[in-house]
């Protein structure tokens, strides 16, 4: 029977979200207490998936022999479906208290809804048919969160993101009707499905298409070139839309990419080729890029979007070493990287609607009076710059570890650099706002009152997200030895 908690998990957000402004919940409280209600019955369905066997599948129906729409969960699934389902439900918690005084919240809230049923249904793909129909349905049902304020900035936002994304899954589709001619199945298998008789003359074009596929898909994740959507979404987005977007709805590209290279057409079809190469140049250049535009800019939640472009290709760059120990740190800074991204974004977002403060060089001083709040946001930063112990430090050690022994000339050393400089640039873009903030000077302009963290609403969960960035690190070796075992098979 547990196959058919699959749908539940996707049906209920979707449902949940769908029949939202048929309930006309005006009461702000009767409103959260519905959210609150489907994010724990998502979370208790997800948490009973996790604790079922891998391989648990269900086919919903097929128009033709390849286009085939199932389920399939496995160690993968599980991996970005917990991530999705305990993020959302953190960050929905968060955004009660940040949209009371807003306009719109209840339409907020179904898109929010909406979107994570997408993400679900794309975790729990079984072949690429199935995943690339809840990878468009992703960016139809985000969307509305970035124009959710309605300004002439958020809708021009809102296309930009939406025309990014578009293009980028139309490349991604490309490849998808090339590996049907060229594949056996479309269905997900470690080690892939290239058909040895098929691709036999063909390789070159495989590659090609391949390699279009990867950056469509990567346009989600903020891979360059297809990254600046990224930069111009999150400044105007609420700040719970933010953090969803950049730490976990941006996952989604990552997944794509992992289950085209990795279950569709195998690592051992790419490693050493051109392909590889380019794929490596691209995500290190969009590491350092994002590391150095953040450390130039001086609104607070464009900074973080920069970091975001930065910090999600650290996983890409795991994922184009082709190496076990690359694989793991990527998948390990996935987890990571989205519990820092909601605390960093969440901590913006208390700054911006309890003291009206957008800008980073605006913060002098503000330690005093919101000190939980940039207490929280030093504990995520110093995660995120990969200080030992914290959670980021271990993802970026394995990083290294498969860079080291990709055999790769040049990226075996120049990646460990690249990522060495940008976990430098992040320091300095991120950690001068707690100096600043706690050790302002004697030339500190006039600061308000204390006690603005805004109730516990905001900076509970702002604090647990602070206080899992490094408990991640202290306890990792569970979650390490857990993602290897689904790293091995895809090297057969």
């Amino acid at each position: 029977m547990i196959r058919y908690v699959l749908p539940l998990v996707i049906l209920l957000p979707l449902v949940g979200g769908a029949i939202l402004p048929l309930l006309r919940l005006k009461e702000k409280k009767r409103l959260h207490a519905y959210v609150l209600a489907v994010l724990l019955a998502e979370t208790a369905a997800v948490t009973a998936l996790l604790a079922a066997p891998a391989g648990t599948e269900l086919r919903l129906f097929a128009m033709s022999e390849t286009l085939v729409l199932a389920l399939r969960m496995d160690g993968i699934s599980k991996l970005f479906l917990a991530v999705a389902a305990y993020g959302f439900l953190v960050t929905a918690v968060y955004g009660f208290r940040y949209l009371a005084h807003g306009e719109r919240e209840d339409s907020f809230y179904v898109w929010f809804l909406l979107s994570l049923g997408g993400l679900a249904g794309m975790d729990l793909a079984r072949n690429l048919i199935t995943m690339y129909l809840f990878f468009e349905m992703i960016t139809l049902l985000s969307m509305p969160l970035v124009l959710h304020d309605r300004t002439r900035e958020s809708i021009r936002a809102a296309l930009k993101y939406l025309f990014y994304s578009v293009a980028g899954a139309f490349l991604g589709l490309a490849a998808i009707f090339f590996l049907a001619r060229y594949s056996t199945t479309l269905d997900f298998n470690p080690g892939g499905n290239l058909d040895p008789a098929m691709r036999a003359g063909h390789e070159t074009l495989l590659r090609v298409v391949i390699f279009l596929g990867v950056i469509g898909f990567g346009a989600k994740a903020g891979l360059y070139p297809l990254h600046g959507w990224l930069p111009t979404a999150h400044p105007v987005a609420p700040a719970p839309a933010s953090a969803v977007l950049s730490g976990i709805i941006a996952k989604a590209g990552v997944l794509a990419i992992l289950r085209l290279v990795y279950d569709c057409v195998g690592p051992d079809f790419l490693r050493g080729t051109w392909v590889q190469q380019a794929w490596l140049g691209l995500a290190l250049l969009t590491v350092f890029m994002g590391s150095m535009m953040a450390y130039r800019e001086k609104v607070f939640k464009k900074r973080l979007a920069y970091s975001s472009v930065s910090q999600i290709s650290y996983v890409l760059t795991g994922l184009f070493l082709l190496t076990p120990d690359g694989l793991l740190g990527g998948l390990l800074q996935v987890v990571f990287h989205a519990t820092v991204k909601l605390c960093l974004f969440m901590a913006a977002g208390s700054f911006i609607v309890n003291a009206g403060k957008h800008r980073v060089d605006e913060l002098r001083g503000y330690g005093r009076v919101m000190p939980k709040t940039l207490w929280a946001f030093t504990f995520a930063a110093l995660s995120l710059v990969g200080i030992p112990p914290a959670s980021g430090f271990v993802s970026k050690w394995y990083l290294a570890a498969g860079a080291l022994n990709s055999g790769l000339q040049v990226y075996n050393w120049l990646a460990p650099v690249i990522l060495l400089v940008s976990a430098l640039l992040t320091a300095g873009y991120l950690l001068p706002i707690t100096i600043d903030g706690f050790f302002p000077g004697k030339d500190c302009p006039p600061l308000p009152p204390k006690n603005k963290e805004g109730g516990p609403l905001m900076w509970v969960p702002i604090a647990l997200l602070a206080a899992l960035s490094i408990l991640f690190g202290i306890c990792s070796g569970p979650l390490v030895r857990g993602l290897r075992t689904l790293v091995q098979p895809l090297f057969g």
